[in-house]
């Protein structure tokens, strides 16, 4: 489940212990009523990190899964550089 982007009071007092649960493990919750954000719902103890006070804050959003799980980027059509090389050119031309 991804985080919510506010739920409304109905749905917190029907689903309440999942919201719980999601501020327990570091979530901000934010809280409507009638569409009008009127609270938080957030972690009662303060992350210790940065990036978990900013994650919950909802100013970081941490990734997910492998970055080796990823397709190789498609090969460069013949007679153009790659991105490799054009970063490398790019890289080269700021230095000087």
């Amino acid at each position: 489940m991804g985080d919510p982007e506010s739920i409304g009071i109905r749905e917190l007092r029907q689903h309440a212990s999942r919201y719980v649960a999601m501020a327990k493990a570091g979530k901000r919750v934010p809280v409507t009523v009638r569409g009008e954000l009127v609270a938080y719902l957030v972690p009662a103890e303060e992350p210790t990190s940065i990036l978990d006070r900013l994650e919950a804050a909802g100013q970081l959003r941490r990734g997910r899964g492998n970055i080796l799980d990823l397709l190789p980027p498609p090969p460069a059509e013949p007679g153009e550089p790659s991105p490799s090389d054009v970063l490398r050119q790019m890289r080269d031309e700021e230095r000087y």
